[in-house]
């Protein structure tokens, strides 16, 4: 029903059942794992008005499981990506786990999913850090390169009285690169992706 992703890793596609609506996936080596893909393989959807929270647990000093709460998947939402790298010495979350001290050694943290209400999905606050947008980043990413561009342009302006003639040198008007520089960030906070089309 679910698969877990690391960027360098083999896909797993068979989580550990720890009971009937819980399942984990082991994460060795978790201290250089920056992100996590959860999603839903497509073969058995959740029962209608279930999703499933997606929590990540790790030991902490004592060997005790820590868990967060990274978000959810639903039928409607069947994949996720979450950043742990900075969760690992934040502090743990309610979570539907019980006492199950799961990790056996001190470089194995988990990936649980417990399937729930959506009601009860809904009420539930995930750990701020651990969401992780494709777009934001990639209209983030955009932001400071039209304004990196825009003033390292800006930064080689001269005023006409201070233009030596140069015939072979072409000059483009800083309103010019300005007005692109405006047109752009509209289009770009009207659609992010507007570029595909």
């Amino acid at each position: 029903m679910f698969g877990c992703l690391v960027a360098g890793r083999l896909v797993q596609a068979a989580p550990q059942q720890v009971a009937e609506d819980k399942f984990v996936f082991d994460l060795p080596d978790y201290e250089n794992i920056n992100h996590v893909v959860v999603f839903m393989l497509g073969t058995i959807p959740f029962p209608d008005g279930m999703g499933g929270s997606v929590y990540f647990c790790y030991p902490d000093q004592n060997g005790m499981a820590v868990w967060q709460l990274l978000g959810f998947v639903t039928n409607e939402k069947p994949s996720a990506i979450f950043k742990i790298s900075g969760l690992k010495s934040g502090k743990g979350s309610q979570h539907p786990f019980g006492a199950m001290n799961l990790p056996q050694t001190p470089t194995v943290a988990q990936i649980g999913i417990s399937v729930e209400l959506l009601e009860n999905l809904a009420q539930q606050t995930p750990v701020a850090s651990a969401a992780v947008s494709s777009v934001d980043s990639f209209t983030e990413f955009t932001q400071k390169m039209l304004d990196n561009f825009y003033n390292f342009a800006s930064s080689f302006a001269v005023t006409q009285a201070q233009m030596t003639p140069n015939p072979s040198e072409a000059f483009i008007p800083a309103n010019v690169v300005l007005k692109w520089y405006e047109n752009f960030q509209r289009r770009l906070t009207q659609n992010p992706l507007f570029w595909k089309t």
